[in-house]
């Protein structure tokens, strides 16, 4: 971080020093750095400040650094930085996401400087999540799909998540599963022209949740692949995350009927005028569409993954077998 960055770390926050900074993680592909910065003199104690700094040459952890790649990574942060200066700040305690303190695009060098968490009540992260802490980010989903249902947002993704059909070519070429590559623009389709729109996350996985100290509340990060979708990508993709294929046979039900329950009450809250019933026949029968659709990104992406399991391949075979027998 250079002089130049610091100085303006401590004006954005009116800060008399930066007394540490430490790196959290570096980016995917080697895109930059997010960071923890401690401050002295400030009303705050910290800020994570994420840089993006565009590489010479890419190297993607399993191969796919080619220019598509590229440009889809390059929106996907300019995208973030729409989100953080605009609709990020219509989140409440409901739906909690960093608070924003500035957003700076230096063409090859972009910079957001927001909200430690950590300091913010939300320190932990969890890897085996139980059915409390799982409930937990359902809940907080729900929040955020109710609260953005039907809007529509230019700077976002037109299609949000990372695994969208359009923005994945070089992994649709790769797949193996062959009838259900010949399926995934019908899937795409389907998904896309759902009645019922919000806005998804686009990579609500565990890891993207800082959860309280007591596990009960929690708040999210990562929105490069925020945008327009069906609630359902973010529902499943977040279970797919946390859980096996035993507890995903098992659970299914229960946690879907928990999300829907939290969607309900949270529609109710922000007086949408939307039918619920509606929208839960309508989200419920695309659920298998949704993980249907991450499975081909997987099938082509990374054809051993320990997601591609028997609960996946049930739903992929329900898919293909009711678009078969619509042909």
């Amino acid at each position: 971080m250079t002089d130049d960055l610091l100085q303006h770390i401590i004006e954005v926050t009116a800060a008399r020093e930066i007394v540490k900074t430490e790196v959290i993680q570096e980016l995917w592909s080697g895109y930059g750095h997010i960071y923890r910065c401690q401050l002295a003199g400030a009303k705050i104690q910290s800020v994570v400040v994420k840089q993006v700094k565009l590489p010479q040459e890419a190297a993607h952890p399993r191969g796919w650094n080619t220019d598509i790649s590229h440009q889809r990574k390059l929106k996907s942060y300019h995208v973030e930085m729409a989100w953080y200066s605009g609709l990020a700040g219509s989140c409440d305690d409901h739906c909690r996401v960093p608070k924003t303190y500035s957003v700076s695009n230096g063409g090859d060098n972009m910079l957001i400087i927001m909200e430690d968490l950590n300091f913010a009540g939300f320190p932990q992260r969890i890897a085996s999540p139980d059915m409390d802490e799982i409930n937990a980010c359902l809940l907080w989903l729900a929040n955020f799909h109710a609260r953005f249902m039907a809007v529509r947002s230019e700077g976002l993704w037109e299609v949000g998540t990372y695994w969208h059909l359009a923005t994945r070519p070089d992994e649709l070429e790769a797949m193996k599963d062959q009838e259900l590559k010949a399926a995934a623009q019908r899937i795409d389709e389907r998904l896309n022209q759902a009645q019922y729109q919000t806005i998804v996350h686009g990579d609500a996985k565990l890891d993207n949740f800082c959860f309280s100290e007591n596990g009960k509340q929690v708040a999210a990060v990562d929105f490069q692949y925020i945008g327009h979708g069906c609630g359902m990508k973010d529902v499943a993709y977040l279970l797919s995350s946390c859980l096996h294929e035993e507890e995903l046979n098992h659970c299914e039900s229960m946690l879907l009927d928990y999300y829907f329950k939290a969607l309900k009450e949270a529609l109710d809250q922000h007086h949408q005028t939307s039918d619920f019933e509606e929208i839960r026949q309508e989200w419920s029968h695309l659920y298998k569409y949704a993980w249907a659709d991450f499975y081909r990104f997987l099938d082509g992406w990374s054809p051993g993954h320990w997601k591609i399991n028997t609960y996946s391949e049930s739903i992929k075979n329900q898919v293909l077998n009711e678009l078969s027998s619509k042909l």
